[in-house]
């Protein structure tokens, strides 16, 4: 039997192409909680007929997928996030299809990135006064997942 696996594990990266010759992946941190929902976006057609004896039956007609990433805003003497400050700052302004990128994530314990085409929600910043500043984004898959295999360790 497996051994389950630590949620705080998991290496989540977003692909800066603002020189895309050398494009450049930023490590998202300061994460606290995330959720992966392999069946947002999905669509099913209704197969049900007299013949199915009063069973419901369906089809997938779509698959789709989110990824939400949600933690704290994160500042290091003075400078943001690398990876936040794309996302908010850079990213969540491309419409149309400008608007698709990529981000990739891993547990620690694994040897390939899955990697998606997707678009970028930005989420909600706030806080009360005895709090730190939070900070969310939601990836919205586009198309089929890849794979890609680890080459460097992540940054701290």
């Amino acid at each position: 039997m497996g051994r389950p696996i630590d949620a705080r594990g998991w290496y989540f990266e977003v692909e800066d192409i603002t020189t895309p010759a050398t494009p450049v992946w930023h490590r998202i941190n300061n994460v606290n909680s995330w959720t992966h929902n392999p069946s947002e976006n999905e669509e099913t057609a209704d197969t049900t007929t007299n013949d199915s004896d009063g069973l419901y039956e369906q089809d997938v007609m779509q698959r789709g997928a989110t990824l939400e990433v949600s933690g704290q805003y994160a500042v290091t003497n003075g400078t943001r996030d690398p990876g936040q400050n794309y996302i908010d700052n850079v990213w969540a302004w491309r419409l149309g299809s400008e608007s698709r990128g990529r981000i990739r994530y891993r547990h620690k314990t694994q040897t390939d990135w899955a990697v998606w085409e997707c678009t970028v929600t930005p989420g909600e910043t706030g806080g009360e006064h005895n709090a730190k500043t939070s900070w969310a984004a939601t990836f919205t898959r586009c198309g089929a997942p890849t794979t890609q295999p680890v080459t460097t360790t992540p940054e701290p």
